[in-house]
């Protein structure tokens, strides 16, 4: 079994990957600036910053796989990505960094814009870019360390939590969307999407987008 550190475990899509590598049996250190009063049975919980990247790794030494699961809102703005850029250049080697992207950097159509280019809504693109900062960040560092980042589909978010079906589409660099057009992933398939890459892994220094 893996262990699994969580950057963010205790935000909507880091809570859902704490939650399925638990239920997977694997060992799971959930981290975030406080340790919340519920609590994913199994898991262990600490505070910890990744604006604070030494003491962070004293905090997760031994771990097979990190997972940021940050959002660039709120006074976290502008921070997520050199944070994450630190981090991962101080990862041990055969340390693996999984992200959680957004749908804004995923492809429209296999040789189409990004979805930030097309018709994005304003409100959301800051944070978009972000993340698509740090994914162009992880492209362009030594090909001797590890990552994947994937991008949720563009309906994924705590207003739309969803059930468990343990399935999912892996639509490569493109959004996946349904037949009707409509693009969604429930909190924890996505759980789901991230622990089968931690156990198979098939996207080696790769961004996947994931949906129905």
């Amino acid at each position: 079994m893996a262990r699994i550190a969580v950057i963010g475990g205790t935000g909507y899509a880091g809570s859902n990957i704490v939650a399925e590598a638990v239920s997977r049996g694997h060992s799971v250190v959930s981290v975030a600036r406080s340790v919340p009063t519920e609590r994913v049975e199994g898991a262990v919980y600490i505070e910890g910053n990744i604006l604070d990247v030494p003491g962070l790794l004293t905090q997760i030494e031994e771990v097979d796989v990190v997972i940021q699961a940050l959002s660039p809102r709120g006074d976290m703005v502008g921070k997520v990505r050199p944070a994450t850029a630190e981090l991962f250049a101080a990862l041990p080697d055969g340390v693996r960094l999984g992200v959680v992207g957004g749908a804004g950097g995923s492809l429209v159509a296999p040789d189409g814009p990004r979805l930030v280019d097309a018709g994005f809504p304003e409100e959301f693109k800051a944070e978009a870019m972000e993340a698509i900062g740090v994914l162009e960040d992880l492209q362009n560092t030594s090909e001797d360390k590890d990552w994947f980042f994937v991008h949720p589909a563009g309906g994924f978010g705590n207003w739309a939590p969803g059930e468990r079906s343990g399935t999912y589409r892996d639509g490569g660099p493109v959004l996946v969307t349904d037949a009707a057009g409509e693009s969604y992933i429930s909190g924890r398939d996505l759980g789901v999407a991230f622990v089968d890459e931690i156990e198979n892994p098939k996207h080696h220094r790769e961004n996947f987008a994931v949906g129905y």
